[in-house]
């Protein structure tokens, strides 16, 4: 019996989805989950995966198909039927897509303004003017770029007062040395910011951490309790925002676990907040080409339970009666490239007079 080909159809369409969406939540392609926040991101790629692998069988699957079945057979010469188009399969190959891309691109905002990257009231603080106006893409020249000094405060600078009275955060950067950069006059924007989810908009966070980007190594300071030191501890199910800056050039703030990731630029107050909910240590990586030496800008990242962290910070607290230097790290500029690679060239037994002769 011949099988018509609607069932034909039906049946390769729901094979089809049944292995997109199998295999859409089960590619293994993303690291553990550690955030509240990388819940929502994973579920933005999980679905970006269900229709890229149902398009690319689809469509793999037709050349494959088209080319066994209307391969050219022994003998046959003559030449292929003409066809000049098909325009209700042209609107139909155009219309699917354009679907897909405006579901995905709904979904992707939605889950931008979840994670708290867009503020849609932010600029009603600060309406345009005719200088903003003037000024092309403003809302992006202003992370990176001064502007003309002006009438309007400077919220820039208002951050980084605010935190450079913790005195350990003071100690660490060098905001006296780098001028906080102005906002885009009528435009509101202090700085890269992805802040708490909407509900959570206007509350103070549970746990504030300054982080200061440096050649080649990261400090973390602690506000409220005054600690100073090169590994970030984070409790579970507690908020966590963290202001960053840099002390010389970009730095970028990214934990893979977290799904987030966040410049720190010299002169702007960056700032990220997320959840943690997945205990583990992790490692805070320099996303941003910062010098020769960028590779090796790594930080531990602890999360833990909130008694785990209460101990942990009442060790650090005996150990902050120590000197900066002692307690943090010795500053990577005072040592010289042989001993700055020796703990690594020592694990790749690599010998000290062949790095010399490499550098010299």
């Amino acid at each position: 019996m011949k099988i018509p080909s609607s069932i034909w159809t039906l049946l390769i369409g729901i094979v089809l989805t049944l292995v997109s969406l199998w295999y859409g939540q089960n590619h293994g392609l993303l690291p553990a989950a550690a955030t509240d926040e990388a819940v929502l991101v994973d579920g933005l790629f999980n679905a970006m995966m269900i229709v890229s692998t149902g398009i690319f069988i689809l469509v793999e699957g037709i050349l494959i198909y088209s080319a066994f079945k209307y391969r050219r057979r022994a003998g046959d010469n003559e030449d292929g039927p003409p066809v000049e188009g098909n325009v209700p399969l042209e609107i139909l190959w155009t219309a699917i897509p354009a679907i897909i891309v405006f579901g995905i691109s709904v979904y992707s905002f939605d889950v931008y303004n979840e994670i708290g990257g867009f503020d849609p009231h932010a600029i009603h603080a600060a309406p345009m003017n005719q200088e903003s106006m003037k000024m092309p893409g403003a809302a992006l020249a202003a992370t990176l770029s001064d502007t003309p000094p002006g009438t309007e405060p400077n919220l820039n600078q208002e951050k980084s007062d605010e935190a450079m009275q913790d005195p350990a955060t003071a100690e660490v950067r060098n905001a006296d040395q780098i001028p906080q950069l102005r906002n885009a006059p009528g435009v509101g924007i202090v700085a890269p910011t992805i802040g708490g989810s909407p509900e959570k908009a206007g509350k103070p966070p549970a746990l504030l951490v300054n982080v200061t980007g440096l050649q080649y190594a990261w400090i973390f300071t602690y506000p409220k309790s005054g600690i100073t030191t090169g590994e970030m501890h984070v409790p579970i199910g507690r908020e966590v925002q963290i202001n960053m800056t840099a002390n010389d050039v970009i730095h970028a703030f990214w934990v893979p676990e977290f799904r987030l990731k966040q410049d720190a630029i010299p002169g702007r107050q960056s700032e990220i907040s997320f959840t943690p909910k997945k205990a583990g240590d992790y490692v805070l990586i320099c996303a941003e080409l910062c010098g020769p030496y960028h590779g090796a800008m790594r930080a531990p990242v602890v999360v833990e339970t909130e008694e785990a962290f209460d101990k942990w910070q009442q060790e650090q607290l005996v150990a902050s009666k120590e000197t900066l230097n002692q307690a943090v790290a010795v500053n990577p500029a005072d040592l010289s490239p042989n001993e700055f690679l020796a703990h690594y060239t020592k694990d790749m037994g690599i010998q000290p007079e062949i790095l010399h002769q490499v550098h010299h």
